[in-house]
């Protein structure tokens, strides 16, 4: 099931396209790793896909249902955020409770399968510990965590994320993939994941969207399709 797709999208923030001709589709069950240099907009790419940005030509369609026909759900983590206050007076457990609550029930309670969710989510990103901590005490990696805990927790369909590992070590960001990876295969969830390293996840990847200069200026996508086969089955 075609899940995004965007077709020949020019978009600036100047008179000079940033994006020039950008065109790929993501398919429901899809782990999509999004590639490129620094400055590639990628970022962009990406707020585009989700409507946050409006490009000056191409089309975006992202489906309103998912593979099940349900309403789609959305996760969007973005790059960095790390905006809470010294004096924010949630902790973590709550913040990470709060994604479990959907649209209009905000007064439900929460069960066994809401608090498993919240606990294999702040586990997942090595922050069950600190989930009594005051939010504007962590650091700024921590918050980065924490946000991706959050969107974790609310179990979206389609899960973006901008760089998530930023700041975690090696056998972190390994454990992190693999769990994405087990999210997409056992639950059908599709990820688009910003990343850097490349070597680390591209086994995890069915999809590689790559951003490389174009001839006549701003940058271009190019997919890489049967990552598995190009670079192994995952053990």
């Amino acid at each position: 099931m075609k899940l995004v797709s965007m077709q020949n999208i020019v978009f600036g923030y100047t008179h000079t396209p940033s994006l020039n001709g950008v065109s790929f589709e993501i398919k429901s069950g899809e782990f999509v790793g999004v590639t490129g240099p620094n400055g590639a907009s990628k970022s962009t790419m990406l707020r585009i896909m989700l409507g946050l940005l409006k490009p000056w030509e191409g089309f975006v369609t992202v489906s309103k249902r998912n593979a099940e026909g349900k309403s789609l759900t959305i996760g969007y983590v973005p790059q960095q955020i790390a905006s809470f206050n010294t004096g924010f007076p949630s902790t973590v457990l709550e913040l990470v409770r709060s994604g479990r609550y959907k649209k209009g029930k905000w007064l439900k309670k929460l069960d066994h399968d809401d608090k498993q969710k919240i606990e294999n989510a702040l586990k997942m990103v090595g922050m069950w510990d600190f989930r009594f901590h005051k939010i504007g005490a962590l650091s700024g990696g921590q918050k980065q965590k924490l946000m991706i805990a959050r969107v974790l927790a609310s179990d979206p369909d389609l899960l973006v994320l901008d760089e998530p590992t930023t700041g975690m070590d090696t056998e972190s960001r390994r454990g992190f993939y693999k769990f994405m990876y087990h999210q997409v295969k056992k639950h059908n969830k599709t990820v688009v994941m910003v990343t850097h390293e490349q070597d680390e996840v591209q086994k995890y990847l069915d999809k590689i969207l790559r951003l490389e200069k174009g001839e006549q200026g701003g940058w271009k996508c190019l997919t890489w399709n049967s990552c598995s086969e190009h670079f192994g089955q995952v053990d």
